[in-house]
């Protein structure tokens, strides 16, 4: 790789590296998996990365391949994964987080994969349904149906806020 690219690589990953790892966590669900699915997707962008600017804005493609690193290990453990007991946590793993936070978090770690995607990328990344479509390799209206299942499902399993109204006296 010519320094040029080089440089403009290690610029790219110094701006959008936390970005990129918050759309990690909530796709994988674990901090390490994520940090692992970050810099996994980082490596297979590195050795294409003079085509990978030439061609636009390297941010969607590098997304791109976070997703589909993603679904590549989702694929890869399912045929292999085994459950175990749960294991007691040994220290809280967000301590800024209030409780609904942590509540909405494991809903949102209970969901299908893809649901889960469908997700993070149409409301936290707040990307269009058609936007969606292309990260997820999938249709638009695919999309639709994973993101209104999603909903359903973490509407159902966590309790909606309890509305605080103060009185004026």
């Amino acid at each position: 790789m010519r320094t040029q690219e080089n440089q403009s690589f290690t610029d790219f990953v110094s701006a959008e590296q936390a970005g990129l790892l918050r759309l990690a966590v909530l796709l994988a669900g674990d901090r390490g998996q994520a940090e692992d699915l970050v810099q996994t997707a980082l490596m297979k962008c590195y050795r294409h990365w003079g085509r990978i600017t030439r061609s636009g804005p390297p941010s969607a493609y590098v997304r791109r391949a976070l997703v589909t690193t993603h679904t590549s290990w989702r694929r890869r453990l399912s045929s292999t994964e085994q459950v175990m007991d749960t294991l007691p946590d040994l220290a809280d793993p967000h301590p800024a987080l209030e409780p609904e936070d942590e509540e909405l978090r494991r809903a949102l770690r209970a969901l299908p994969p893809r649901m889960r995607t469908a997700i993070v990328l149409r409301f936290y990344e707040d990307l269009s349904e058609l936007r969606t479509a292309e990260l997820m390799g999938c249709s638009a209206s695919a999309v639709n149906t994973q993101t209104a299942r999603g909903l359903a499902r973490l509407r159902a399993s966590v309790p909606a806020p309890a509305v605080v109204r103060e009185e004026r006296w």
